[in-house]
């Protein structure tokens, strides 16, 4: 196993399995009532750079369940905040904790802080990767669908952290991977370089999203506008128009079509009131799953 979780590229399809394989077993302990073997005592510093939900509370809860303690840390209350070096921020925090997880902007900031580092560093979010929402999404499909290898996972919006991770971690698990984003607003040079080298699962990238969408067995979405993009949300809203996960796109997809969501959904923008109530269960059972796919991270990474 790696000793950091940057990015799923990093990865190979077997130690991809692993963690979706303990996350299974994490999740039927908890739900069971059986005490997880971890280490106690473990303590996971959290730093925010961006604004979180889902990611403060699964990982803090995260934390408890495996019996440690999760620190949060915002930029704007640290040194960080106010210019201490990544560098020193990093050594210093190995010297208190066993783990570092951070949600912030550029995704160079995560690699200096690992590279700095003697402890893990887990990538809780960046604006080119979002590893633990798509371990996440993997486990939710493997749920539904009992397997990943041979499915066609579909993805419409912008070509952002999630569409990236997708393509990285949708084509290593052998799922045919087929994305439609508007021109100009396409995956990352380095998600695509890698696409480009796979020979056992199929990748599309169009603009339109009849295509991607056709005899899909999940279709995925996000927001059209990400934090750190409020200034352009008049902008992408028409540049966006008919990028929209809708009745009329569901009826182009496989019988049996998951769909998946990160949150929060913009509800009549990239993803309809009715498509998302019809499909809530599986998409909250993949915001669920965000708890036990990062419990097995840490589980690996930190135990």
């Amino acid at each position: 196993m790696q000793k950091d979780l940057l990015k799923l590229l990093d990865y190979s399809r077997e130690e991809i399995e692993e963690i979706l394989n303990i996350a299974d077993q994490l999740k039927y302990e908890q739900k069971n009532g059986i005490p997880h073997s971890f280490p106690q005592g473990k303590t996971l510093a959290m730093i925010f750079e961006k604004s979180s939900t889902r990611t403060r509370v699964s990982f803090e809860v995260g934390m408890f369940q495996l019996g440690g303690h999760a620190l949060f840390l915002s930029s704007s209350a640290s040194q960080m905040g106010r210019g201490e070096p990544i560098a020193d921020t990093a050594r210093t925090l190995a010297r208190y904790c066993d783990g570092i997880m951070i949600r912030t902007y550029a995704h160079e900031t995560v690699e200096e802080l690992a590279h700095w580092s003697d402890i893990p560093v887990i990538n809780g979010l960046t604006d080119r990767y979002h590893p633990c929402q798509v371990l996440a999404d993997l486990m939710t499909i493997r749920e539904y669908k009992t397997h990943l290898a041979g499915l066609k996972l579909c993805y419409i919006g912008d070509g952002n952290n999630m569409a990236n991770s997708l393509i990285v971690g949708g084509l290593k698990c052998g799922l045919d991977v087929s994305i439609a984003c508007p021109d100009g607003y396409g995956p990352h040079e380095e998600a695509l370089a890698f696409a480009a080298t796979v020979t056992d699962a199929k990748f599309t990238l169009t603009t339109d999203p009849k295509i991607a969408a056709a005899g899909a067995d999940v279709i995925i979405t996000d927001v059209w506008a990400s934090m750190g993009h409020e200034e352009e949300v008049e902008k992408r809203k028409i540049a966006f128009s008919g990028y929209q996960i809708n009745d009329e796109l569901m009826a182009l997809t496989a019988p049996g079509c998951m769909v998946q969501h990160c949150l929060p959904a913009k509800k009549g923008q990239e993803i309809t009131e009715s498509v998302f109530e019809a499909h809530a269960q599986e998409i909250f059972d993949e915001a669920e799953n965000r708890l036990h796919a990062q419990k097995a991270v840490m589980y690996l990474l930190m135990g």
